[in-house]
């Protein structure tokens, strides 16, 4: 069996050597080469044809995000983002997710050996996911749709009241979206296509505790809806957005008419927490049968059997295509479950729950 090829481009001698040591240990993968710039870094990819890059984003000479950008332009490859857990670090990986890598994973904490199995756990694992993973071209510069495309003085006036004025109608239908690997580009594809009257939205991605209010962030200044980290018996509204902290599960809970937010700090599901299948359950025995359940791209099979429960109650369920997904595990999981009305690229996915919201109305 071929072995998963590995090019490590950091500028710390001692990075690049924890890494090649943790990626070697794994009989699948082999580190074909090290880099401590992006210049040297370009010749050994012309000369080496890795499967997979891990490039850290801060460095001498040309940033990691400089070079990514040129990766993806020139020779399309799996990358995986080596980044701080700080404000800065979960911005610039957002972005660097934006341009084409497939996931990121912290810088190894040097000082604290005892930490390192967990670590190396999760980068071998995140490495094989990207050998497998979809390439996909940036989908924030290619228009898939009409309202992806308008910035009309309507759409953005709606946007300003719909952030500053909080007195919204109340609705009792509510969407709940699961992700993980490639997420946070499918989510922002259908966030930025949204109406800004639209129903409340519950979102579980998994992402560290460092990246979800950065992402929250993000999301908000590019939907036409109000998007914000979940808080603890948070009202859901119509016209928002909800994403789950990284380090808790996201519930919906219903007292009376109203609908809100509940963070839960058990135990993770399916490895995860926040868990899609967490989320999902809850959505189901809240709001019955006027919810939407959309399963993304992602590895693994979290979220499967919570849209099959939505599925079995009679909500309508979307999974995201094969084509369309950079890992096509927990939506092709659901496919399988029979859980799933509809299965739509992603570019089709915001117009088909707004379709669906107006057949309900």
């Amino acid at each position: 069996m071929k072995k998963i090829s590995v090019l490590i481009v950091d500028d710390s001698a001692v990075v690049r050597n924890i890494l090649k040591e943790i990626l070697s240990s794994d009989k699948e993968i082999e580190v074909v080469g090290t880099a401590m710039d992006p210049f040297i870094a370009r010749d050994k990819i012309k000369r080496l044809h890795p499967d997979v890059l891990t490039l850290d984003v801060e460095m001498p000479k040309m940033d990691g995000i400089s070079f990514l950008r040129n990766v993806m332009r020139l020779r399309p490859m799996p990358v995986v983002m080596i980044s701080s857990l700080t404000q800065k670090g979960a911005d610039i990986a957002l972005e660097a997710l934006s341009i084409g890598a497939v996931d990121y994973i912290s810088k190894p904490k040097l000082d604290i050996a005892h930490e390192l199995s967990g670590y190396a756990e999760e980068i071998i694992e995140k490495v094989k996911i990207a050998a497998k993973a979809r390439v996909l071209p940036n989908v924030s510069e290619i228009p898939t749709t009409k309202s992806s495309q308008r910035e009309s003085t309507e759409l953005l006036t709606k946007l300003s009241k719909n952030k500053q004025q909080g007195k919204l109608k109340t609705t009792e239908k509510i969407i709940a979206i699961g992700a993980s690997t490639g997420g946070t580009e499918a989510i922002k594809e259908i966030l930025i296509n949204m109406r800004p009257d639209s129903p409340g939205i519950l979102i579980a991605q998994h992402i560290p505790k460092a990246f979800s209010a950065a992402f929250s962030k993000r999301m908000d200044s590019l939907s036409p809806m109000a998007v914000c980290e979940a808080q603890d018996g948070q009202a859901v509204l119509p016209g928002h957005a909800y994403i789950a902290p990284g380090d808790r599960h996201l519930l919906l809970v219903r007292e009376g008419a109203r609908y809100y937010c509940k963070l839960d700090d058990g135990e993770p599901c399916n490895r995860h927490k926040p868990s899609v299948d967490v989320l999902f359950r809850s959505v189901d025995e809240a709001a019955g049968d006027n919810a939407i359940g959309v399963l993304l791209t992602g590895m693994g099979a979290d979220g499967a059997q919570g849209l099959k429960q939505m599925h079995g109650s009679g909500l309508k369920t979307i999974a995201q295509d094969e084509n369309s997904s950079v890992v096509w595990g927990m939506p092709g999981e659901a496919v399988k479950l029979e859980a799933t009305d509809y299965v739509l690229p992603l570019n089709k996915i915001a117009q088909k729950i707004l379709s669906l919201i107006g057949e309900a109305e």
